[in-house]
């Protein structure tokens, strides 16, 4: 068979990656939701798993991916447009709810304009590269999603800076260094970076990004990826724009498959860029968009979030957050503190970590392991993400079962 020693050299590929501890390994199957009668948090069941789940690690911070109004928007939508777009944007795939998703996005965030994309993922490393020229410095988080870090690769920019993890001092060195030797410079973060729930202060990130944007052709302009922080915090879910106080970076790159319960991703700036972008950018100009019925589903969350019920929603999300961090403190953990409602439980050894996670599957939590050698020994971790939905009956659960862990 053609494929015979590519197989063998792919088995080893594999066991290199379970030696190392960054094997996946079989995905959980999920095959049905049950939501509750008394309020409290949907449960799950997985294929050849005994029991209902308590989900501790979705990205759905507000719920909303159940929603019946959601839901009822996407039916509907279906049946109007059919189940996909059927072309790239450019060859008659733009439906009217694509217009109406961007127009209502570029004014939820206060830009001039959008351009939505299939993925947050497929938004960052598409606009990165028709971003970039043969003069581009890129300076980026040490701590920077992959997408940001396999944007800057596909980019080949003349350089490539990292700067320690939310230091601005580092990030002014940096830009002081490349004075004389690029045109333009990108600076590139995470809103909130989604191991931790820590966040930058995008006051001093913005301020350095102009001390400095006179000294390049180009100048200086920023990006942030958002994805984990709109919809999931601050006051009206504007994420860490609204929570720093800052709303000076350039661009914004958020999801629609997060907060907002649906999929799809999307960049917010000025029209000059998003008209470019349309042009040059080969994840817009190339691939499919969202479908119709998925981005009506994304109006209808959008406009719950940006609503008396979405503020409740929100302020419900926070109350969870603060109740489950305090609650792990209190039974004697260690925890990175901040308002997101990304919780690690910082456990400091992978064996340990490993076995609690699935002590806690067998108690029928699903939590999510964060070990060597995706962060350094000694930073292991468990990330909780709390939602909406979750209840302090749900929350009350989870603790009791973590301080019982032997």
């Amino acid at each position: 068979m053609p494929l015979k020693k590519m197989n063998e050299t792919l088995e080893e590929k594999l066991d290199e990656l379970e030696r190392k501890g960054t094997l996946k390994g079989e995905e959980l199957v999920i095959e049905g939701v049950e939501r509750s009668e008394n309020g409290n948090a949907p449960r799950y069941r997985i294929a050849g798993e005994e029991g209902k789940f308590l989900k501790m690690n979705s990205n759905s911070y507000l719920g909303l991916h159940l929603n019946e109004a959601v839901i009822e928007a996407e039916e509907k939508a279906s049946e109007k447009y059919g189940s996909g777009p059927g072309a790239v944007r450019f060859i008659h795939g733009t439906y009217e709810p694509h217009v109406e998703l961007e127009e209502k996005l570029a004014d939820f965030h206060d830009r001039e304009s959008c351009v939505i994309y299939s993925s947050a993922y497929a938004t960052m490393t598409g606009i990165i590269q028709p971003l970039t020229n043969s003069e581009t410095l890129i300076i980026s988080d040490e701590l920077n999603h992959n997408c940001i870090i396999n944007g800057i690769r596909m980019a080949k920019p003349k350089g490539k800076e990292i700067y320690d993890h939310l230091n601005m001092d580092d990030l002014d060195a940096k830009l002081e260094d490349a004075v004389g030797s690029y045109e333009r410079v990108i600076v590139i973060t995470d809103g909130v970076f989604s191991m931790r729930g820590d966040y930058p202060d995008l006051g001093k990130l913005v301020s350095v990004a102009e001390k400095y944007d006179s000294k390049f052709a180009d100048g200086v302009f920023t990006i942030m990826d958002d994805s984990h922080g709109v919809g999931a915090y601050g006051e009206t879910g504007r994420g860490t724009s609204e929570v720093t106080g800052e709303d000076g970076v350039d661009l914004i790159v958020s999801t629609m498959g997060k907060a907002l319960g649906v999929n799809g991703g999307y960049v917010v700036t000025d029209e000059t860029v998003t008209s470019y972008l349309r042009e040059t950018s080969p994840f817009y100009i190339y691939s499919n968009p969202i479908t119709a019925p998925e981005a009506e589903a994304a109006i209808e969350s959008l406009e719950i979030v940006d609503s008396a019920q979405g503020e409740e929603l929100l302020d419900h999300l926070s109350a969870m957050t603060n109740y489950f961090e305090q609650g792990l403190k209190d039974i004697g953990h260690e925890v990175i503190e901040g308002p997101h409602p990304v919780v690690p439980l910082m456990v400091r050894d992978t064996k340990k970590t490993r076995k609690m996670v699935d002590y806690l599957k067998d108690n029928e939590v699903l939590a999510t392991a964060i070990v060597y050698p995706v962060v350094p020994e000694g930073d292991e971790s468990i990330r909780f993400q709390i939602s909406a939905d979750h209840t302090r009956e749900d929350l009350d659960y989870v603790l009791d079962k973590i301080d019982k862990f032997e």
